[in-house]
């Protein structure tokens, strides 16, 4: 591996282990947590790497970030918490699964588009992959952890996650949904802002590390 690619690997890890964290506190009356906006910029590490170092790179990258997130999924279904006179894994069975699945699925379909467009302009395919991506992890990541048509998991593992399932209004104001949808709904709207602004520290960053010694 070449020792170029090491600060991406930290970067992306230390991704993955924040958000891991940060999806413990909430926001908007729950509709969001911090973890929501520490999480999209996984892609702005991913777009970086596949324009200064390739295609190669990036997926190293990835599977970095992968490992990394399998690796904190595996300790917080080991971590038991207590609240509301209820006792439950920090981290259910099916987010476990949902969080690496859509991870792994979303950056390298954000690799691939990535590459196809990369001899457009410079914002084509930083934006075009991170808005692919970014929507495929939300569909699999939510719809696997949540939706009560997915029923692969067993009785157990549904009823961990059960409490998504509950008709609210949707957006806290709309017709009634299961609040999952909601959920959803707002952690792309998240990551739909963030793709377009970090089209400004892909340039920056990119600039620098392209940039021609004197």
């Amino acid at each position: 591996m070449q020792r170029a690619y090491i600060p991406g690997i930290i970067a992306m890890a230390t991704i993955v282990v924040a958000s891991n964290i940060l999806v413990q506190f909430l926001l908007l009356d729950g509709l969001l947590t911090w973890g929501a906006f520490t999480f999209p910029v996984a892609f702005l590490v991913t777009d970086i790497m596949n324009r200064v170092y390739g295609v190669q790179a990036a997926r190293r990258v990835v599977f970095a970030g992968f490992v990394t997130g399998i690796i904190c999924s595996l300790i917080g279904t080991q971590i038991i918490l207590q609240g509301d006179g209820f006792t439950y894994t920090a981290v259910p069975l099916r987010v476990a699964v949902a969080s690496g699945t859509g991870f792994l699925i979303a950056q390298l379909t954000d690799v691939a588009v990535f590459n196809r467009l990369r001899g457009g302009r410079w914002w084509r395919a930083p934006l075009a992959s991170t808005l692919v991506g970014s929507a495929l992890d939300t569909a699999l990541f939510f719809t696997i952890a949540f939706s009560a048509s997915v029923t692969i998991f067993g009785a157990d593992a549904d009823a961990a996650i059960s409490w998504a399932w509950e008709p609210v209004p949707f957006m806290l104001t709309g017709p009634m949904a299961p609040l999952w949808v909601s959920l959803a709904f707002a952690d792309w709207l998240v990551k739909l802002s963030l793709a377009m602004i970090a089209l400004i520290p892909f340039k920056v960053i990119v600039a620098r590390l392209t940039a021609q010694p004197a």
